[in-house]
């Protein structure tokens, strides 16, 4: 079974071919940034090392993107040697693995659009054009809320009238697919706290949030009804007290529209720098400009704060992860994040850290700390065909 992977974010939309085998291999991969705004592109790559290919494209809507891979996928001989198709969605509400794409789930998801109205009209938009233009391949939705139905209720529930609960109100957590791959990662690695211990994981990116998991399980995690919650992000607020929307919504006779723009769009770092969302862009501002030292500081306050809270959750920390786009490659913030972290027994090695290396935490540090590059579309690839090879459910009938 060959597989595309599709990821689709609310101004971008990822793939990636994956071959036929037990452990395939990433055989081409691309995306197409900055959908409806100026200079989006649409890149290519044939493969790790690769210089991918870069054109402009005109993408002034999602559906003009997706019309731009669609023609793209239809001229490319690899493309013929597709089966299935996986792809991320944001909200899975009740489910807890992945399904196979049928007109009963597309409904399903359509009616769950006000739970996410950032992401499920794109990824809605995607699952719906694929279905009509290529009958023939199988889909699966593989959720990135599935990984945190391990969680206790006392994580679950919000602090407000009961009865919102009934209508789907509740702590749901994101990046599961990200999450799923970093527990992967540490099996393989030989960490037995993956398996029966106390984790952190920090999936620091535009969006960013941290899990708590304890013996293989989500017990936590910062991200809640949506996605917009928990730390500050490249353009989301995270949490805030919802007094401060009360308070904008009345004082400038704002609609909500407004305010879910505001909160999703135009707050977090680039709101408090005023200049960009992009942690490289503000490091190397913030000596001259205070906003950008500022938001830097908040960002990793606000990360630290909840990788501490997060280890009194867990009883204390055996290991922390740091991926994502600013996990990953940022030394300053993971630096800065672990400064003050002692009191738990963490302890980082500045060398190794400034190096990237794969653990950065020195030889007497009690918490692992660990650099891993996390992979959805792996997950996603290999959760594509694990349900297409069980037998449909009734549901998926």
């Amino acid at each position: 079974m060959s597989v595309l992977t599709i990821n689709a974010g609310s101004s971008s939309i990822r793939f990636a071919f994956y071959g036929p085998g037990s452990d395939p291999a990433k055989l081409e991969y691309g995306k197409i940034e900055r959908i409806g705004e100026s200079g989006a592109t649409f890149e290519v790559s044939a493969g790790r090392g690769q210089t991918p290919a870069r054109v402009a494209l005109e993408a002034g809507s999602f559906r003009a993107a997706v019309e731009s891979l669609l023609q793209w996928l239809e001229a490319q001989p690899r493309f013929a040697e597709v089966t299935a198709v996986g792809h991320r969605v944001v909200h899975g509400m009740a489910h807890s693995q992945p399904a196979r794409v049928t007109p009963r789930l597309l409904e399903e998801l359509k009616a769950a659009i006000p739970y996410d109205p950032e992401h499920l009209p794109q990824e809605i938009e995607l699952l719906d054009s694929l279905r009509r233009r290529f009958p023939r391949l199988e889909q699966v939705a593989c959720f990135d809320t599935a990984f945190h139905h391990t969680m206790p209720r006392v994580a679950t529930i919000l602090p407000i009238p009961r009865r919102y609960e009934s209508k789907g109100v509740r702590r749901y957590g994101f990046h599961g697919l990200s999450y799923t791959f970093l527990l992967q990662e540490l099996a393989r690695l030989g960490d037995a706290a993956c398996e029966h211990g106390r984790v952190v994981l920090a999936h620091l990116g535009n969006g960013a949030s941290i899990a708590a998991v304890r013996d293989g399980r989500s017990i936590d995690t910062s991200m809640a009804f949506t996605p917009t919650a928990g730390l500050p992000m490249s353009t989301r607020s995270g949490d805030l007290d919802p007094g401060v929307l009360n308070f904008v919504a009345t004082t400038e006779a704002r609609d909500p529209a407004f305010l879910q723009r505001m909160v999703n769009h135009e707050s977090g770092l680039l709101g408090i720098s005023e200049t960009s969302s992009d942690v490289r862009d503000l490091l190397a501002r913030e000596d001259a400009d205070e906003r950008a030292a500022e938001a830097i500081g908040v960002f990793c306050y606000q990360t630290k704060k909840w990788i501490a809270a997060f280890a009194g959750a867990l009883g204390g920390l055996d290991t922390l992860v740091f991926a994502g786009g600013i996990g990953e490659n940022s030394a300053p913030i993971r630096q800065r994040v672990c400064e003050g972290l002692q009191f738990i027994g963490l302890e980082l090695d500045e060398s190794r850290n400034r190096e990237h290396a794969p653990v950065i935490s020195s030889a007497a540090s009690r918490v692992a700390v660990r650099v891993i590059p996390t992979d959805e579309e792996a997950v996603i690839a290999r959760m594509t065909r694990e349900t297409l090879a069980r037998p449909p459910q009734g549901a998926e009938v």
